[in-house]
């Protein structure tokens, strides 16, 4: 099992492992829920935004490049029920 190391400044790096495990990349949001045994659950936070703001990165309307990753994230998430339709 994995040992996180709490610093000074009360912060914890997870590491490569941990983060592939939850699909998530550096700048990416988690989630932290607590247990009544004292123990956390830790998962991916849901993204936010909009299929619109998806399809303008698809049709160049901004400079961002998406990944395959991001696409098939979006892809799952829009599937799921997680992205709005307005």
């Amino acid at each position: 099992m994995p040992t996180l190391k709490l610093t000074a400044k009360s912060q914890v790096t997870i590491s490569k492992d941990l983060r592939q495990h939850l699909g998530i990349a550096p700048g990416e949001k988690i989630e932290v829920m607590k247990a009544k045994d004292g123990s956390l659950k830790v998962t991916r936070a849901k993204p936010k935004g909009s299929i619109e703001n998806f399809f303008g990165i698809l049709a160049g309307k901004t400079k961002k490049v998406a990944t395959l990753e991001e696409i098939k994230r979006a892809t799952e998430d829009g599937w799921a029920g997680l992205v709005k339709f307005d």
